[in-house]
């Protein structure tokens, strides 16, 4: 089981004593508890972080499948502001609960889902997630390396996944650091390609010309960016973990919210556009011919950073990916995250997005990245509302860190009130959806209109808030005082 709860003033260590960080810079935390004396950072680190979390090829691709929609540039691009400003809201909120409680966000989901619980739903989707994102990744940092070098895709894969694997073993000061070392660099390649877009000779004043307002595409374009950045969620707080608690909820929640809803927009503007202007070429092509378009050679310039900026995302997903599967194993059986279990589980992430990758191929890539922000976001809409009615309503951010790590403690093994909270939201979206296999009945009396998200979050939030109103919360907080770990004044 993960190291139980220290006093705060106690040194971090791992659980063979050793220092929490080697002198090689590794990370030895995993999915336990971050003490006080081992806190560090600012508010502005998550800035760059989150900033740079975006500027990069699927972020772009994300705009070239949105307009793929149907919904035409314009609408497409209002939907993506809307949907950006949307999901970005409740990604900033999960990310505020990180140097609350300094944990990742997953384990966070053990008092609304229980130790089991949350191992069986909450943890598996994450790692689809993480799967599913990392395949898209290795797709487009295959297809870039063979623009750039003329390397197979599954070579190019292979380059960039021990790069991005080698930047997730060191772990979370080597995301930040990587993050802040690319942040200013990426804003100079995006101001030239925002140039590149405006000036491109493909686009002509009719593609910027309003269109007829088709209400199903551009809802559906919006749940695809409202998704992507909700994607973020489920790890978003791994990143603010190690920042002190009393930076506070405001500070973490507006260096997290402005910069990735921002970046967002502004990638996936860009990626809508050059899709726009180059409607049969894939992503990585049609960002560099636009590129090029603006001063001959500079797309490949344009590539080569943005696959950098993608390596950076790659690390992220797989540093998550790994969490995920120590988190589902000692949930079953207790573990001890060691450093080479944690270069074990992102060997299997390598191996699993590989297969994932073989298989989709860059030619199904807009298809297959398309309906992964979709189902996602149908996935975690529930979970985000449980999470931070929980979190900022029903607990007000006081929990047992030592109790979390219990697999008979007071949280449960099966958190009933958190899963069926979830299963009836999943059950109220399915009416509402629209997808390519399915579209549901109330759906399609609303023309293809996909209002999934407005109903499910209400719903699991509500609901979670119904079902805890037999909770004890008073004894539980006696269980929290009484323990001393967290600040709760932040």
């Amino acid at each position: 089981m993960p190291t139980p709860a220290p006093s705060p003033a106690t040194p971090a260590t791992d659980e063979s004593g050793a220092p929490a960080i080697t002198a090689s810079g590794i990370e030895v935390h995993s999915v336990n508890w971050i003490p006080a004396a081992e806190r560090h950072g600012t508010p502005a680190h998550l800035g760059a972080l989150w900033f740079v979390g975006n500027i990069n090829l699927t972020a772009m691709a994300t705009g070239v499948a949105a307009l793929s929609v149907g919904a035409g540039l314009m609408w497409t691009l209002i939907a993506t502001v809307l949907g950006s400003f949307f999901g970005t809201f409740f990604m900033a909120f999960h990310s505020a609960q990180g140097p609350q409680l300094g944990l990742p966000q997953l384990v966070q989901s053990r008092p609304q889902f229980g130790y089991l619980g949350a191992a069986l739903t909450v943890w598996v989707f994450a790692l689809v997630n993480y799967v599913a994102y990392n395949t898209s990744d290795a797709i487009l940092s295959g297809d870039a390396l063979h623009t750039l070098f003329g390397v197979g895709d599954s070579y190019g894969y292979f380059i960039a996944a021990t790069v991005a694997g080698l930047i997730a073993l060191y772990g979370y000061r080597w995301i930040h650091r990587v993050s802040r070392w690319l942040t200013w660099p990426l804003v100079g390649v995006m101001v030239l390609v925002t140039v590149a877009a405006l000036a491109d000779r493909g686009l002509t004043a009719g593609t910027f010309a309003f269109g007829g307002f088709k209400a199903g595409p551009a809802m559906t374009v919006f749940v695809i960016v409202a998704g992507f950045q909700l994607g973020w969620a489920p790890y978003v707080s791994d990143y603010s973990r190690y920042l002190p608690a009393r930076v506070g909820v405001r500070s973490t929640f507006w260096w997290t919210y402005l910069p990735s809803a921002l970046s967002a927009i502004w990638v996936f503007a860009i990626g809508a556009v050059a899709s726009a202007a180059y409607p049969e070429a894939t992503p990585v092509a049609a960002f560099k011919r636009m590129a090029d378009s603006l001063v001959g050679g500079l797309g490949w310039f344009v590539v080569a950073a943005l696959l950098l900026g993608l390596l950076s995302v790659m690390a992220i997903n797989q540093y998550g990916g790994m969490m995920s599967i120590i988190s589902i194993w000692d949930s079953f059986k207790p573990v001890r995250p060691t450093r080479r279990m944690r270069a074990a589980c992102i060997a299997v992430m390598f191996v699993l997005v590989w297969g994932a990758a073989q298989f989709v191929g860059v030619g199904r890539f807009n298809s297959f990245y398309g309906n992964v922000l979709i189902f996602l976001a149908y996935l975690f809409t529930p979970w985000t509302a449980i999470n931070l009615v929980d979190y900022f309503f029903v607990r007000r951010g006081a929990y047992s860190i030592r109790e979390i790590f219990n697999p008979r403690g007071m949280y449960g093994r099966w958190g009933w009130r958190g899963n069926l909270a979830y299963l009836i939201a999943l059950g109220a979206m399915i009416p509402f959806v629209v997808t390519t296999p399915f579209t549901g009945f109330a759906a399609s009396a609303m023309d293809g209109v996909d209002c999934s998200m407005f109903v499910g979050l209400p719903v699991a939030g509500l609901c979670y808030l119904l079902f805890c109103r037999s909770l004890d919360l008073p004894a539980e907080r006696r269980v929290v005082e009484e323990e001393g770990v967290l600040d709760l004044a932040h």
